[in-house]
């Protein structure tokens, strides 16, 4: 079983739009409500092609209320945290060709007494868990460390840890030396401070984040597919997007994908991928089922440092 943690859940309304014109009045082509963060979305991703998890969401306020109830519906297995705030909701607009605008809310803070009951929770949890994923931005007040904490509480029970998040709380769950790490192009240049422009740029990056203590590194590189470093050993895949709908969602489908495929080497990469790329192609934070998955695309090769990669990939 996978367990998945969301400090900052949310509600996600995706709008799809024919274009993104500021000042204007734009009507919607189409509108999706799903439930939201990045922990919520492996497990949703994870439910659809049938590998258990437990999600591990702090809720509050009616939009708490109206998530733990979307969660229920889609039948998804957690156990929620009641908290003193609110929910947040945040709203994408998605263009034909794929391109994402997303305005997120900060969400709500969480108290010292509320975390300690949210890692109670996961403890809980993941008594008989292979994974923890602790993933996603974290709530206002609360504090850039806390993944390193969860990090050390959880591995000192023997639970191997997935982080999956950005900036100064990426930087400091390093320091417990997490299982996986999974950033994005963006994220990993940001934490490293290497301008990524081409796949040795990421390579260096992602080898900067392994001397740090991240046992392994499943970086996700937008158009350009993903690379894996592990033991000692780097591969990159990529697979083609026919139409893309929606990137939103994409990257927790790939940590899904991961994790279901065994989290180890080449194989697990083509699952990660694969998961991926069925999600780019579906509406708003929908999460692909297995008839939605192609693996027959996917490439997975040794990496070529001297590969430019794509702007904005």
């Amino acid at each position: 079983m996978i367990v998945t943690l969301t400090l900052n859940p949310s509600l996600d309304r995706t709008i799809e739009v024919g274009s993104l014109t500021r000042g204007a009045v734009i009507r919607a082509a189409a509108a999706h409500l799903d439930p939201g963060g990045k922990g919520v979305n492996v497990s949703r991703a994870l439910l659809a092609n049938r590998v258990r998890s437990c999600a591990v969401v702090p809720f509050g306020g009616d939009e708490g209320r109206q998530l733990v109830s979307l969660l229920s519906s889609e039948g998804i297995e957690m156990i929620t945290v009641p908290v003193a705030g609110t929910t947040r909701s945040n709203v994408a607009l998605a263009e034909p060709d794929g391109t994402v605008t997303k305005v997120n809310e900060p969400g709500t803070a969480l108290s010292p007494a509320e975390l300690d009951t949210i890692a109670e929770a996961v403890l809980g949890a993941a008594s008989s868990a292979d994974w923890v994923v602790a993933s996603g931005s974290l709530p206002p007040e609360v504090p850039a460390d806390v993944y390193a904490r969860l990090c050390e509480r959880f591995s000192e029970a023997g639970i191997n840890v997935a982080v999956d998040t950005s900036g100064p709380a990426l930087v400091a769950a390093l320091s417990e030396a997490p299982a996986l790490v999974k950033p994005n192009r963006e994220e990993l240049g940001e934490a490293t401070g290497i301008v990524i422009s081409s796949l040795g740029d990421a390579i260096k990056a992602a080898e900067k984040l392994r001397a740090r203590g991240a046992g392994t590194v499943l970086a996700s590189l937008g158009a350009d597919g993903a690379i894996l470093l592990q033991d000692d050993r780097i591969w990159h895949g990529q697979c083609p997007v026919a139409e893309p709908r929606s990137t939103v969602g994409a990257g927790d489908a790939m940590l899904a994908g991961f994790l279901a495929g065994g989290a180890r080497g080449e194989s697990a990469l083509v699952e990660a991928l694969a998961w991926a790329t069925a999600a780019v192609g579906l509406p708003g934070s929908r999460m692909p089922s297995p008839h939605h998955i192609n693996r027959d695309d996917v490439r997975v090769t040794g990496a070529d440092p001297a590969l430019p990669l794509r702007s904005g990939g």
